[in-house]
């Protein structure tokens, strides 16, 4: 498929890659963006997102790994975040022959900054939107992500999904009764899938986020190189004290830029998606 699409009807492929199959879906026109989800979303998770972009952008969902529709061919085996950089690289190699846009949330963004030290020149540009990334912080705040994370994994292990909840919220500075949303959204329930993803995600992506060695100074390194922009994003109501937040800072930091805040929180994205699409566009519009 060339760089854009002939129409806004989405279409759903897989794609073999080492060790899974990738599900992502394709609609819309325009230049190639990626959206890469937080948490345990993955490509349904955008469906009030993606119809505010589709008319400028031809825009790519896709599961993760172990995500819902993509399968691991060993499910019980670990993921890496270089795995992950690998998916986005085959991925968009199926959808386009140029460099693509990326919009990165939390999990998602950390995937990006990896795609952009592992595969330079992959990306024109990259919005990362509060990557979930431990070693852009200082030794002292590194320790406390990194602790958060295994104690969110402890509690799982121990007491299951529901106990873990209220720690992950904690974390990210999430409080689901009080949070603000964009009316009309389509309704996100619980569902045994969704409850599956979130197992893995606590269980095995923590695992590959606290693992990983990359050098933080690599992918702005590599977009120097490449002429990639790589574009730090905040919640505008995500509390300062959230480690998501401050990662973004130290991107920024790095990038010698301002952070760009966009609407709501750290799942701003989904709870507020027009808003979030028209930044979107207003700041891939170069």
């Amino acid at each position: 498929m060339s760089e854009t699409a002939a129409s806004a009807t989405a279409v759903t492929r897989t794609l073999a890659v080492p060790g899974a199959t990738l599900y992502f879906r394709v609609e819309g026109r325009g230049p190639v963006l990626l959206l890469a989800q937080s948490g345990e979303g993955d490509a349904d998770r955008t469906v009030d997102l993606v119809p505010h972009l589709t008319d400028t952008f031809t825009v790519v969902t896709y599961d993760r790994r172990g995500l819902s529709r993509s399968t691991l061919h060993d499910p019980a085996g670990p993921v890496t975040m270089a795995q992950h950089a690998d998916d986005v690289a085959r991925l968009l190699a199926e959808v386009t022959d140029g460099p693509a846009l990326m919009a990165g949330f939390s999990m998602g963004a950390a995937i990006g900054l990896q795609a952009v030290a592992r595969h330079p020149g992959l990306l024109d540009t990259l919005i990362a939107h509060e990557p979930v990334m431990p070693n852009l912080l200082p030794e002292a705040d590194r320790a406390e992500h990194l602790a958060e994370l295994k104690a969110i994994q402890d509690v799982h292990a121990a007491d299951g999904l529901a106990a873990a909840f209220p720690a992950i919220a904690r974390h990210l500075g999430i409080d689901p009764s009080h949070d603000e949303t964009e009316d009309g959204l389509t309704p996100q329930p619980l569902t045994p899938r969704r409850r599956a993803n979130f197992g893995h995600f606590i269980a095995t992506e923590f695992t590959a986020v606290t693992t990983d060695a990359l050098d933080p100074a690599a992918p702005v390194r590599a977009a120097a190189r490449a002429g990639t922009r790589i574009v730090a994003a905040t919640g505008r109501t995500t509390r300062p004290t959230v480690h998501t937040y401050r990662c973004a800072l130290a991107l920024a930091a790095r990038l010698g830029a301002e952070p760009v805040a966009f609407p709501g929180g750290h799942n701003g994205n989904t709870a507020f998606p027009r808003a979030t699409a028209q930044t979107l566009k207003t700041l891939l519009a170069r």
